[in-house]
Parts: C-alpha cells; sequence; structure tokens
C-alpha cells in the first residue's frame, strides 16, 4: 500500500535496506537454472530459434519451441504466484525471487520470442509473424490465468479433517 510520495505503510521484506546482495545472487542463480532448461528443451525440440540450423533461406519453421515455453513458464507462475502468495506463505523470502524471478524468467524468454517474429517477417511470412506474436500473448495469459484457477483449487480448497469413528461430522 503506498501514501503519497512513496512511503509504503507495508514494505515487502525485499526492499529493506541490506537486502539486496541474498537477492541478486539468487536471481542469478535461478535465471542459470531456468535458462539451461530452456536450453535442455530446445535440444529436444529443436524447431524453436534455439535451433538455429532450422532457420533456413526461404520458409522458416514455426516457433512452437519458444511459443510452448513461454505458455508453460506463464502457467508455472501462476501456479507460484497462488503457492506463495496463498498457501505457503511463510516460505524463505528468497525463494520467490529465486523461482519466479529467477528460474521462470531464465526459462522463458521474451528476446527469442522477438527475434523469432523477426525472423517470420524477414522471410516473408507476415501472416506466421503476426498469428506467433498473438497466440503467445494469448497463450501466456491464458496460461498465468490457467495456473492460478487451478492452484487456487488445488492448493487453496479447505481441507477435511478426519472425523472420529462414531462422531457425526
Amino acid at each position: 500500500m503506498h501514501l503519497m510520495g512513496g512511503t509504503h505503510l507495508h514494505p515487502h521484506p525485499d526492499h529493506t535496506p541490506g537486502t539486496r546482495w541474498p537477492v541478486v545472487a539468487v536471481v542469478a542463480a535461478g535465471g542459470a537454472v531456468g535458462a539451461l532448461l530452456r536450453y535442455g528443451v530446445s535440444r529436444l525440440w529443436r524447431n524453436g530459434s534455439d535451433a538455429h540450423a532450422v532457420w533456413r533461406t526461404g520458409e522458416a519453421a514455426f516457433p512452437w519451441t519458444t511459443l510452448v515455453i513461454n505458455v508453460v513458464g506463464c502457467f508455472l507462475m501462476g501456479v507460484l504466484t497462488v503457492a506463495l502468495k496463498e498457501r505457503f506463505t511463510r516460505s524463505p523470502r528468497l525463494l520467490n525471487p529465486f523461482l519466479g524471478t529467477g528460474v521462470l524468467g531464465g526459462f522463458t524468454t521474451f528476446s527469442s520470442y522477438t527475434d523469432d517474429a523477426r525472423r517470420l517477417f524477414e522471410n516473408d511470412q507476415a501472416a506466421a509473424a503476426i498469428g506467433y506474436l498473438v497466440l503467445t500473448a494469448a497463450g501466456a495469459l491464458a496460461g498465468v490465468a490457467l495456473g492460478v484457477a487451478l492452484a487456487r483449487i488445488v492448493l487453496t480448497r479447505p481441507r477435511r479433517t478426519a472425523t472420529a469413528p462414531g462422531r457425526a461430522a
């Protein structure tokens, strides 16, 4: 919550003096993990922008790998948001920057997304480029919304308590 002049009523624990370097360190470590995961996926499924051998003169391959990586990463961000903010509220303070900004930020890729679209445009595939731009943006938003909805159903539903034999619930 903000007051006039930029003063916070409830400052976030990551925004207090002296906490910058641990956050930077966990984001960097998480980013390395996420980038390695993305690289691994692109090596297994070689039809995206990370598989430069696929791009050839003439028609360019549709970058399904990057699209799926970005949608899956957004879905996982929705799940993570609910998990840490609504279910596991006492998790270590560096877990969110490590997993969210770090791992999922390194896993998803805006730069490859825009480069993929540029390559499609350069190969005179404007319809594919526009479709890719729209499909990725819509898929990412839908991924976050679906992740949030499913996580709320699974993680925040009321727990059933066991009843003793012979007692009514």
